[in-house]
């Protein structure tokens, strides 16, 4: 049944159980973010959060804390509970077994595992089910893996830096610093809850960048002080395998992909592979790598969220391709002038009609910088 007419009380406490999912933002990848409220004749009797694959799911978190007092009671959970053996048990036989008697789901389960399936199982066992109480806030938790399980595809987010007559390197080629320190601290916190993180050899070779998360435990909300922070993979498309075997990523902890597109060279891919790289060849479009081909063999390795950072050609790419579901722009104010290099590449755009729109959804200052959230639009909203 879809809620009707929920109460202030019901939706204050789907906001809590929202609030509770929001503390696996940079911990559960790449299950999704999911947060549990029990409620007892009005009073919370057990609550939690998933913190990350492998352990315990919000459900089951919160009747561990509410115990007996978990029967006759309501559960607030962000997403349909699970159905299926997986790394852990499902969650629906937990809360029929827990005797919960009433389970409002802000949204079905996008996982053809579960979609519909978990709350079908609750009914037949006698719970009442409500479903779509808070939805988009729910949502919002998880845009990754709801397209990945929709789509076959990640949520792909680019991430540029511009001087406000959108600049972003000099053409020269040199671009540090173009945003202000605020923006770049905002930055690792952005990286800090992507499951990859993607380049092109053009920008790596001209700034030899890290693409690591730079922040500890500490600076993270919902992460205890001394746990480890996890590195989102490393992706860097080069068709022609130019990466030089010293760059820095390559030394760095965690996983760097190399996506080529040209006849592997069995020599270049040893020395690649013994710098640490995993070397990957995807088919060639239009002398480029094929980026859907790339997202979606991400997809498969179970990448929620790509965050795309890298140079004109390949961010016009993706974004002529279909694949930016957001752009965050970092305006500085200062000005570059008409010979510096531009945001995107985008050949064939010569008439007024042939503008590509974009729909603000969000505009904040950080520090001296402007952040604009844009999402590529439609003809109807330029």
């Amino acid at each position: 049944m879809t809620a009707a007419d929920p109460t202030a009380a019901d939706q204050e406490l789907m906001a809590r159980a929202i609030r509770l999912a929001a503390r696996g933002l940079f911990t559960t990848d790449p299950n999704p973010r999911v947060g549990c409220v029990l409620v007892q004749a009005g009073e919370v009797v057990g609550e939690g959060w998933h913190r990350r694959a492998g352990e315990a799911h919000a459900e089951r978190i919160a009747l561990a804390a509410a115990g007996p007092r978990a029967r006759g009671a309501t559960a607030y959970v962000t997403l349909e509970p699970c159905c299926h053996q997986g790394r852990t048990p499902p969650c629906t036989q937990a809360l029929i077994e827990a005797g919960v008697a009433t389970v409002h789901c802000a949204m079905v389960d996008p996982n053809p595992l579960v979609s519909g399936q978990g709350l079908a199982a609750l009914r037949a066992a006698g719970v009442q089910v409500w479903t779509g109480l808070l939805e988009a806030e729910a949502r919002g938790l998880n845009p990754g893996f709801i397209k990945r399980m929709s789509n076959g595809l990640p949520y792909c987010r680019c991430k540029l830096a511009a001087s406000l007559d959108g600049r972003t390197a000099m053409a020269s080629g040199e671009s540090r610093w173009i945003s202000s320190e605020f923006s770049r601290l905002d930055v690792q916190h952005l990286r800090a809850r992507h499951s990859a993180i993607v380049t092109g050899v053009g920008t790596l070779i001209g700034d030899n960048p890290s693409l690591n998360v730079r922040l500890t435990a500490a600076d993270l909300p919902g992460m205890e002080p001394d746990e480890p922070v996890r590195q989102p993979w490393r992706v860097v498309v080069d068709t022609r395998l130019r990466t030089p075997a010293g760059a820095r990523l390559l030394g760095l902890p965690g996983i760097t992909v190399i996506a080529c597109s040209a006849p592997a060279d069995q020599r270049r891919v040893s020395q690649l592979e013994l710098a640490g790289a995993r070397v990957k060849q995807f088919p060639d479009h239009h002398g480029l790598v094929d980026l859907r081909a790339l997202m979606s063999w991400l997809a498969e390795e179970e990448i929620n969220e790509v965050l795309l950072e890298t140079g004109p050609i390949l961010a016009g790419a993706a974004l002529t391709g279909g694949l930016i579901d957001e752009l965050i722009l970092y305006l500085a104010p200062h000005l570059m002038g008409d010979g510096a290099r531009g945001l995107f590449q985008l050949p064939g755009l010569e008439h007024m009609e042939h503008r590509i729109p974009l729909i603000i959804d969000d505009v904040r200052r950080i520090g001296p910088d402007l952040r604009l959230l844009l999402r590529p639009g439609t003809a109807g909203a330029r």
